[in-house]
């Protein structure tokens, strides 16, 4: 089964956009195959403005998000993997949903089975019946 992850980002990105927002994404830039601007990273973490007249060639892809954009005037292409994004947030309101840091983006595992208790049974009674 695929990740619903990179189709939450898509749809939550449209939503921001309707709404005449601006679509912040917050990465891990330490995932393997991030490239991003290392001058912009914060603890391990970089916030990038997705706004359309601030990126180029935006492509929300199943596994990776990739754009062009422009860091301090030197153009750069940017690589997040889908397991790399973190947020995706309304800058204005910070709407938007928060993802699982821990999430693999491979949902193909079921989730853990709760253990079944069966409810107590209840005492045998005896009742006085005129």
């Amino acid at each position: 089964m695929n990740s619903l992850k990179p189709y939450l980002i898509r749809a939550i990105y449209d939503w921001i956009l309707d709404n005449s927002f601006t679509p912040f994404m917050l990465a891990d830039a330490a995932i393997e195959g991030a490239l991003v601007p290392e001058a912009f990273v914060e603890d391990g973490r970089i916030v990038l403005n997705l706004r359309p007249e601030a990126v180029k060639s935006l492509e929300l892809g199943n596994d990776v998000i990739t754009f062009s954009a422009r860091f301090s005037g030197k153009p750069m292409q940017v690589h997040v993997p889908i397991r790399a994004v973190l947020a995706l947030y309304a800058q204005e309101n910070g709407r938007g949903m928060v993802f699982d840091e821990e999430e693999s983006g491979d949902d193909t595992t079921p989730p853990p089975k709760s253990p079944v208790t069966e409810p107590p049974k209840a005492r045998p009674a005896l009742r006085v019946v005129k």
